[in-house]
């Protein structure tokens, strides 16, 4: 079957990962995190105490930063890996949550993750989520879709996510931390968020989880079905 390259992109707590890999899953394809690498990355520069301003700290960091994707095969998820060591808890936290933006917006950053990323793309069949994958990372992705929904229920969402991994946060301050980085996404020099002319927009806010996953999925399907019709008249 043919496979080809879908791009989710959107603001962050809209259910961009969850939705990505249920999509994947469908599909047969690899899923690939793209905010768990700047996650990632995020984590390796706290720990190593170096400064995404300070173009040196930069330069030592991204030199020894190795992220890469492995799968679980007890829970059967992929989780993510920084230099070796298993850190897909660690980079979830609010700790994390608080800087990666900061992190983010750095251009060396970017481009050092944007080429990791279109390498781990270039055989198609996957499906990959962040927030320049049909501006940046994949411009000729097949699909490329947008999602969003309103900033209260993407707060409820993310706290009962971090409810589930045992942290309590309050609710304003999440709607605070999610507002701000949908300030600094938005309005970054490097690689801002945006949706793109092309893009599927998937608004869900008032729709469940199973139907925004099908409406993707059903995308797919009739451009994969179009590409194979095609091929075979040529």
């Amino acid at each position: 079957m043919n496979k080809i390259v879908i791009a989710i992109d959107g603001y962050s707590g809209c259910g961009k990962s969850s939705t990505a890999k249920a999509v994947a899953k469908d599909l047969g394809y690899t899923y690939i995190d793209s905010g768990a690498m700047y996650r990632a990355a995020t984590l390796h520069f706290l720990n190593n105490f170096l400064s995404p301003s300070n173009p040196h700290d930069v330069e030592k960091g991204l030199k020894s930063l190795e992220i890469s994707f492995h799968l679980n095969p007890d829970t059967h998820k992929q989780e993510t890996y920084l230099n070796g060591l298993n850190v897909e808890g660690e980079i979830r936290t609010m700790r994390i949550s608080n800087k990666v933006s900061e992190v983010a917006t750095v251009a060396a950053i970017r481009k050092e993750l944007v080429a990791q990323q279109q390498r781990l793309g270039k055989k198609k069949g996957v499906v990959m989520d962040g927030r320049d994958i049909g501006s940046v990372v994949f411009p000729n992705a097949d699909l490329k879709v947008f999602m969003t929904a309103d900033l209260d229920t993407r707060a409820i969402r993310r706290q009962e996510e971090l409810l589930e991994k045992g942290e309590l946060v309050d609710l304003q301050e999440i709607k605070a931390n999610l507002a701000d980085r949908d300030r600094v996404d938005s309005s970054r020099v490097e690689s801002p968020l945006k949706k793109m002319p092309d893009a599927l927009e998937v608004d869900t806010s008032n729709i469940t989880f199973a139907e925004q996953v099908g409406k993707i999925v059903h995308s797919a399907r009739q451009i994969i079905d179009k590409q194979e019709s095609y091929a075979g008249k040529h």
